[in-house]
């Protein structure tokens, strides 16, 4: 079973507010929740709250039956229980020099799922330009790899100048782009 099926199958099940799928979405991410609070001026009782404040929010919005989650549950619950924590001390205002510092040192949900979707796009771009063919992969190359300029791509390639070598460049980005598109409509790219 994919992990993807399996995340949207626990996510049905804390819908209905089935046992199983609760057990498992706590048990598999309370202890990372934990350890956030707690290294971050927490005790584990506040852990507790911040987490079960988290499911709260995860079960009103798999409730409502609209929701789609866009990234890892693990990643969606961080980002609540991260966000409810610095809101937390912010209200308390306890260690509020130490706010700055938590906010740099603790990685944001955004920050996680930028590199996820950052190391797709690389993968999806390397699978487009491999697709691209003949001469439009090796033009591409020439001009962002290995930084020619228009007239070292014209004379390697054969074209008359420079102009109608950034022509046939432009020609090949609109290829590639759509390549690329294609492919990241299509479910970004799995299998």
């Amino acid at each position: 079973m994919h992990p993807e099926n399996n995340e949207e199958e626990l996510l049905k099940g804390l819908a209905i507010n089935d046992k199983r799928a609760v057990e498992t979405i706590y048990r598999e991410n309370y202890n990372m929740i934990q350890t956030l609070i707690i290294s971050n001026s927490g005790t584990t009782d506040d852990a507790k709250d911040i987490f079960q404040e988290a499911m709260i929010v995860l079960y009103e919005k798999t409730k409502g039956g609209n929701f789609t989650l866009n990234c890892q549950i693990k990643t969606y619950v961080y980002s609540i229980c991260r966000r409810l924590w610095l809101k937390r001390l912010q209200q308390i205002n306890r260690y509020s020099n130490e706010m700055d510092s938590l906010s740099e040192v603790v990685p944001s949900e955004e920050d996680i799922e930028d590199h996820e979707r950052k190391n797709e796009e690389f993968r999806l771009m390397e699978k487009a330009i491999s697709t691209l063919g003949e001469p439009c992969k090796s033009l591409i190359e020439a001009f962002y790899i290995q930084k020619m300029n228009m007239q070292e791509i014209a004379n390697l390639f054969g074209y008359t100048n420079a102009e109608n070598a950034k022509n046939q460049k432009y020609k090949c980005l609109m290829r590639l782009k759509k390549i690329f598109f294609s492919q990241y409509k299509n479910g970004n790219g799995n299998g």
